[in-house]
């Protein structure tokens, strides 16, 4: 193999880890949280993949928090942990938690 092609390989591969790196490192079951999406969230939220917008309730399409930036699992964990005027009184495990986030992530 030439340099050049197997140095052009390396710096896509490289380009590319952080993106598996993510998806492999996050906890949770996307699967599992998009039942999970669609059973309780989608009363306020619109929760299918590439839904935009605000929904009726006021609440933002869970596509449009996903491609926030700033939203990381992090965010999401404290989110998940803290109580919000605007929301219910949500009390996920932190199984449900780690499967949400999963979803909501996986939807970047």
């Amino acid at each position: 193999m030439k340099l050049e092609s197997w140095l052009g390989a390396t710096i896509l591969l490289l380009l590319a880890s952080p993106a598996f790196a993510q998806a492999e490192l996050l906890p949770g079951d996307a699967r599992e949280g998009a039942k999970l999406a669609r059973e309780v969230c989608s009363a306020c939220h619109r929760v299918e993949p590439e839904e935009l917008g605000t929904s009726s309730a006021g609440a933002p399409a869970l596509q449009d928090i996903a491609d926030d930036p700033a939203v990381t699992e992090t965010a999401l964990q404290v989110f998940f942990r803290m109580p919000h005027a605007n929301m219910p009184n949500l009390i996920l495990t932190p199984a449900e938690t780690d499967d949400a986030i999963a979803y909501i992530l996986g939807l970047r």
